[in-house]
């Protein structure tokens, strides 16, 4: 398919989109300016799929309810990001849950005060048993939330310890500078534990199965109702003591799978914010300045990339990989996928010069070099399924159109396999799929947390092209204990350098943050989890 097909096609998606008929009435007709000015309406192309992100497969929009809803013990500071809104700032930690912290003198342990005056919000007082109960879940869960916690030496609930109801103590086993910030992130989240427990079992003892459909938290909003795949209405809990009481009474976050009818209520001003449209779209918007706001960034710690299988022939062949990542038409899927928004991952250096995390490596297109690396590796012509996640359509489509066709020219035939966005993350955690285009997201802004998620061979979440390999392994657990900044920039550098070697992955391009909201939106601030924070919102 040409770009001027996709072009086409799009645009007559679009013109159908505008004439379909979307409620805009999601507010009674009869609401007060002022409900209208606290109600704040979100469209999206899917929402979460469980509210416990503890629960096996919470998908992203399954995080923004944990951060609206629940409270983490610390969270990060804001600074001003390179548009002019506010970002989060990973190097500044500050009071959320807890009012203020000490560390050990030795630097091995730290002393959490909770706020006292804190509460669930079926009025049951937040305490330390509470934070060591969800902290001792997080691990007990297996899965995503336990190497999270990992992720920053959090692995053993001897580690937690309650002092008294409102003090809490944190034992670490090693010196890691993760483990503080990893406190932060909404894995770390307090659950109302004498509430979960009452709907626990002996089969049970988290009480997953009830989590998934309900919330327990103490956060700024609580879940007012939630119809799966179709909307999540929030509240405010004017009790919360965890932060400045947020001016937005309620949100309505609707799930509205197509792009041209989100695009079209954006437009005519029936919802307020919208943040899942193609990469055109925001093109379009930024270019109409005025009529609507657009806070856009790189997305830090984030590629959007070609994974293959190692574990089974053909991809465990390192040729063939290789073969792949000279084939691709880096150029089309830019300009056609991704419309020119993000950062290129391509025509860089296979031999990184900085210790820095992403950057681009040193693969372009050439299909003669890719046929040749075709030959060499012996493997015969291939008959494969390239997979994708709907959530993520509006680019993935069309940049797996354009790998199947580059990749027909070197004797691998794709066939094109679409998984709806609700089940997208189950899908990847069975590691089955051949070939995928995905998007992964490091939280913690470091290359050895990135690649302690997706390269290394103990991974059994977000390593998803079941990549094994022991020197990987050892470079990326020297780097996060590293005891130098001479050893530790050597090391990220070769994991860099391995990784491109091997490519059991080609990094595509490091993705943008697009929000698009109406004028009289302001406090939007960027998130590392990428999900709205209505907390700061405000509607004029």
């Amino acid at each position: 398919m040409t770009s001027r097909t996709l072009n086409a096609k799009r645009r007559s998606l679009l013109q159908a989109a505008s004439l379909s008929p979307v409620a805009a009435a999601w507010l009674p007709s009869s609401a007060s300016a002022q409900d209208r000015k606290e109600t704040l309406i979100v469209a999206n192309e899917f929402g979460a799929n469980m509210l416990d992100i503890h629960g096996l497969g919470a998908n992203r929009p399954s995080y923004g309810v944990a951060w609206n809803c629940y409270d983490r013990l610390i969270t990060y500071g804001k600074k001003k990001a390179p548009d002019g809104n506010m970002m989060y700032d990973f190097a500044k930690l500050e009071p959320e849950l807890a009012t203020s912290w000490k560390m050990d003198a030795d630097g091995m342990g730290v002393t959490f005060n909770l706020r006292k005056d804190a509460k669930f919000h079926d009025g049951t007082p937040v305490t330390a048993k509470d934070v060591k109960w969800s902290y001792d879940r997080a691990l007990g869960m297996g899965g995503f939330p336990t190497f999270q916690m990992k992720a920053g030496s959090l692995e053993d609930p001897n580690q937690f310890k309650v002092i008294n109801d409102h003090t809490f103590y944190v034992k670490f086993i090693r010196t890691d500078k993760l483990s503080l910030p990893d406190m932060a992130v909404p894995v770390a989240s307090v659950y109302n534990s004498t509430l979960a427990k009452k709907n626990a079992t002996e089969k049970d003892p988290w009480a997953a199965e009830w989590l998934k459909t309900n919330e327990a938290g103490g956060g700024a909003y609580k879940v007012a109702s939630w119809k799966p795949g179709q909307e999540i209405a929030l509240e405010r809990f004017d009790e919360w003591k965890s932060g400045p009481l947020p001016k937005l009474k309620r949100i309505i976050q609707r799930d509205v799978p197509s792009a041209g009818n989100r695009r079209a209520l954006i437009q005519r001003g029936d919802i307020d914010m919208t943040y899942s449209l193609p990469p055109k779209d925001f093109a379009d918007f930024m270019a109409d300045k005025g009529k609507l706001k657009v806070a856009s960034m790189p997305i830090e710690n984030s590629i959007f990339y070609l994974g293959m299988n190692t574990s089974r022939a053909p991809f465990n062949n390192v040729k063939v990989r290789q073969a792949v990542a000279w084939a691709l038409p880096y150029d089309k899927m830019f300009e056609n996928a991704f419309y020119k928004r993000g950062i290129r991952m391509d025509g860089g250096s296979n031999t990184p010069k900085a210790p820095v995390w992403p950057q681009p490596h040193g693969y372009k297109t050439d299909i003669a070099k890719a046929k040749a690396l075709m030959a060499e590796s012996g493997v015969g012509a291939i008959e494969t399924q390239l997979s994708f996640d709907l959530g993520s359509a509006t680019i993935a489509e069309p940049a797996a159109i354009l790998v199947q066709e580059a990749l027909a020219q070197i004797g691998i035939k794709l066939t094109i396999n679409k998984i709806p966005g609700a089940t997208w993350r189950a899908a990847l955690l069975k590691k089955d799929m051949p070939i995928i285009i995905n998007r992964f997201g490091g939280w913690l802004n470091y290359p050895e947390y990135f690649f302690f998620w997706c390269y290394h061979g103990q991974n059994a979440v977000f390593n998803t092209m079941s990549y094994q390999n022991a020197t990987m392994d050892k470079l990326i657990t020297n780097a996060r204990f590293a005891e130098s900044k001479v050893l530790y920039e050597g090391m990220v550098k070769d994991m860099i350098a391995l990784a491109n070697e091997e490519v059991p992955r080609i990094p595509l391009v490091q993705p943008m943050m697009d929000v698009a909201m109406q004028a009289n939106i302001s406090g939007y601030t960027y998130w590392f989890h990428l999900e709205p924070d209505y907390r700061q919102l405000v509607k004029s």
